[in-house]
C-alpha cells in the first residue's frame, strides 16, 4: 500500500512540493516523512511529544550533514569523563588516539572532558569529531575538535545512534554507568545482527582491573547459565595495550571489507580470494551455523550489480542462520588470518541502504 495520505489532491501537491523545494534524488522517501509529520498532527500527537520528534529528527538530519563531509573510516572511542589527565587511561586513550589518527582514522567521542578529551587530543584537530550530550555540569567543547566536526544532541537515544552509525571499530575504555550502559548496548547490537560485526576492544590500563570483573561476571553468570552462548565472547577483544587494540582494528579489515544480504544468502566481500582448500576447511569449521547447502565462491548478485556495490572484491555466500553472530565473527577472522593485514584507510560506507532495509 502506498503510503500518503489518502486524498489524491493534497498528495499530489505534497509531490510537487517535494519536486520544486529539494534536488533529491529520493523524493519518494522525504514525501514519506512529510506525511509522518502531518499524520502526527492529524493524530492528535502532544506537544512534548511533537517537540520530540521533531528535535531528534532535526539532531539526525545534522549529525548526517557533518559526517558526510568526511570519508576516512572512524574508530568511536566511549569512556569515563571523570578521568583526569595523568590518570594512567587517559594516556593510554591518548596514545591509541593517536596511533589511530596517525593511521587516517578518524576519532569520535563524545566531546566532553576525561576520556573523551584524551582522546580528541589524541586525534588531534585534523581526525577529531565530537557528538556531544548537553548536560548542565558537561558544557565545554575541547579545543581539540573543530566547531564544523561538532554535533550537539540533547537525546541519549541520537547520540548513541550518531556514535554506532558512523564508525567502524569501537574502544572502551573505563567509565561509569553511561560506559556500560553503552557497552552493553554495542555488544548486543552486534549480537543480535541489528548492527554488522565491527571491531570492538575493551581497553584499559595495565594494572586498573576495570574490565576482569566484569568478564568474570558474563563468564560465570551469563555463559554458565546459558544466558549467551560461548561463542559471543569472540565479539569483544581485551588489551591493555594501544598498539594492539590498533593492530586489532587493522587486522578485522585485513582481507574482510563487508558484508551484504542478497537472495537469501549473507555475501561476505573479501580484498584476496581464498583458495578452494581454504573454503573446503571453512565448510568444515563452521558448518553449524549454514542452514542450507554450503560455503561457495560467487560472482556479484544482481542487487550487488544494481548498486555498483564493491564489485570489485571477491565473494563468498552462504545461507546463515542469523543467529551465532559470534560464530560468524571467527569466520571473519580466519579469513583475516590468511593475509598479512595493512592499516586500511578506505573502507565501505559504516551503514547502507540495504542495512536501513533488512527485515529484523
Amino acid at each position: 500500500m502506498p503510503y500518503d495520505l489518502g486524498n489524491p489532491e493534497i498528495d499530489g501537491r505534497l509531490v510537487e512540493l517535494v519536486s520544486a523545494a529539494t534536488t533529491t534524488q529520493h523524493p519518494d522517501l522525504i514525501n514519506e516523512m512529510i506525511v509522518t509529520a502531518i499524520k502526527l498532527g492529524r493524530d492528535g500527537a502532544s506537544r512534548a511529544d511533537l517537540k520530540l520528534i521533531n528535535t531528534a529528527l532535526k539532531e539526525m538530519r545534522y549529525s548526517n550533514l557533518v559526517f558526510a563531509r568526511h570519508k576516512e573510516p572512524k574508530v568511536t572511542i566511549y569512556g569515563s569523563a571523570r578521568i583526569k589527565e595523568g590518570d594512567p587511561n587517559y594516556a593510554l586513550t591518548e596514545e591509541f588516539a593517536s596511533i589511530m589518527a596517525n593511521s587516517g582514522w578518524g576519532i569520535i567521542t563524545g566531546a566532553g572532558p576525561g576520556i573523551m578529551e584524551a582522546g580528541s587530543r589524541g586525534a588531534g584537530i585534523d581526525h577529531a569529531y565530537g557528538v556531544n550530550i548537553r548536560l548542565p555540569f558537561e558544557d565545554e567543547v575541547p579545543e581539540h575538535i573543530a566547531p564544523e566536526r561538532t554535533v550537539n544532541f540533547k537525546y541519549f537515544f541520537t547520540r548513541k545512534l550518531g556514535f554506532v552509525k558512523e564508525a567502524h571499530a569501537f574502544i572502551l575504555l573505563p567509565g561509569g554507568w553511561g560506559t556500560l550502559d553503552e557497552t552493553f548496548e554495542l555488544l548486543t547490537l552486534v549480537q543480535t545482527g541489528k548492527s554488522d560485526l565491527h571491531p570492538v576492544v575493551l581497553l584499559e590500563a595495565e594494572g586498573t582491573g576495570y574490565w576482569g570483573p566484569m568478564i568474570e561476571f558474563i563468564q560465570e553468570q551469563q555463559l554458565a547459565r546459558g544466558l549467551i552462548s560461548e561463542s559471543d565472547m569472540a565479539l569483544f577483544f581485551r588489551t591493555t595495550d594501544a598498539q594492539a587494540a590498533a593492530e586489532h582494528m587493522w587486522h578485522f579489515y585485513g582481507n574482510y571489507h563487508s558484508s551484504r544480504y542478497s537472495g537469501g544468502r549473507l555475501v561476505l566481500r573479501l580484498n584476496e580470494e581464498p583458495s578452494n582448500e581454504t573454503i573446503e576447511k571453512l565448510n568444515e569449521d563452521f558448518a553449524d551455523i549454514v542452514v542450507d547447502g554450503k560455503i561457495e565462491k560467487v560472482e556479484p548478485s544482481a542487487a550487488e550489480l544494481e548498486d555498483s556495490d564493491a564489485l570489485h572484491l571477491h565473494r563468498l555466500a552462504f545461507v546463515f542462520d542469523r543467529r551465532h553472530f559470534g560464530r560468524l565473527r571467527m569466520m571473519i577472522d580466519a579469513l583475516n588470518d590468511l593475509v598479512v593485514a595493512p592499516k586500511p584507510s578506505h573502507l565501505p560506507e559504516p551503514m547502507t541502504e540495504e542495512h536501513a532495509e533488512r527485515p529484523w
